[in-house]
């Protein structure tokens, strides 16, 4: 109830009466009003006028399942959303919940992770309030082999979501944040978000996939050892954002890069637009395979999302495939 309570008075253009929202939601007086209380208790400014109703006047910038929910546009994803104030990493709570049963488009999400999870078992940087951390529980009918391609769908969408709510803010003078293959976004070059995917399958079939994303939204600042390759949309623009509202923007976009996704397993109905959006392409990179490194250009992604590279030693494209290999600029992070 609460979800809709805020639904509804975020769609209103002037007061909500106490009687419109008990008949809207089939509850009584009593109920609305105890939950107008909860949410002024959350830190929403919500104005009572007598003979007149309910209207918010402020929305705090909170990571809650109401708020998220009455934000999103979906049919699956997010639908189902847990949030936590704080957690070790919502990845590991997404893959507990899908042992638990919960379904296809559950979302995790915290204010604060202790141990969040990079690629190759790196640490995440979670201090809380900032950021959004969150993790999308997936249950697809397809190979294992083909569930990789679910970070550069996660990637895009992701991308997409940020370019939508920075247009918004800020028009044409928008920056532009970029995808660096496999599994980060960019944002005037330095790192804005990482995802991590993990699968849970047999030889033939998935039990489920998590892929977890951390986007760098009003973040002020960085520690040191990350602060010259990190960023966020605060620090590169000096604007604040609504994390719910990025949120319900990602599992917009989400849902529909999936659904076209899942209809060919592979990257080929959604190459053209990742390559539009990534970093990588036309530029020289450095592949570092274990125990091997080489060098070459990046020439942009094939249907199964491996990255094309033209080898500078002899002009052989290769095609990488994500796995442990990491892909860096020549002369930086991009």
């Amino acid at each position: 109830m609460k979800e809709k309570i805020l639904w509804i008075l975020r769609k209103a253009e002037d007061y909500v009466s106490g009687q419109e929202l008990c008949e809207q939601l089939g509850v009584s007086r009593t109920a609305v009003w105890k939950v107008i209380g909860q949410l002024k208790e959350e830190g929403y400014e919500i104005e009572g006028v007598k003979n007149r109703g309910y209207r918010i006047s402020s929305i705090p910038d909170v990571m809650t399942a109401a708020e998220i929910g009455s934000r999103l546009n979906t049919k699956d994803m997010g639908r189902c959303c847990i949030s936590y104030g704080e957690t070790d990493s919502t990845n590991t709570r997404a893959k507990q919940l899908a042992e638990e049963g919960k379904p296809h488009g559950t979302l995790v999400c915290a204010e604060r992770q202790t141990g969040g999870k990079g690629r190759r078992g790196r640490i995440w940087s979670s201090p809380p309030g900032e950021a959004i951390y969150m993790s999308l529980l997936l249950r697809p009918s397809i190979s294992p082999s083909h569930t990789s391609m679910l970070t550069l769908v996660m990637g895009l969408s992701a991308a997409k979501a940020c370019n939508e709510v920075l247009y918004r803010k800020l028009g044409e003078n928008a920056p532009k944040v970029q995808v660096k293959w496999p599994n980060d976004l960019v944002l005037e070059g330095r790192k804005l978000a990482g995802i991590l995917t993990e699968l849970n399958s047999e030889v033939d079939y998935v039990h489920y996939v998590v892929t977890g994303i951390g986007i760098n939204v009003n973040t002020k600042g960085f520690p040191e050892e990350i602060a010259a390759t990190a960023n966020s949309l605060h620090i590169a623009t000096r604007e604040t954002f609504s994390r719910a509202e990025l949120t319900a923007c990602c599992m917009k976009y989400f849902e529909e890069c999936y659904e076209i996704f899942v209809q060919t397993e592979d990257m080929s109905a959604l190459k053209k637009e990742y390559e539009s959006l990534l970093v990588n392409i036309g530029r020289q990179v450095q592949v570092l395979e274990p125990g091997h490194a080489y060098t070459g250009k990046a020439l942009g992604i094939n249907d199964k999302g491996e990255l094309l590279v033209e080898r500078e030693e002899d002009g052989q494209i290769t095609a990488v495939y994500a796995g442990e290999v990491s892909v860096r600029g020549i002369y930086g992070y991009v």
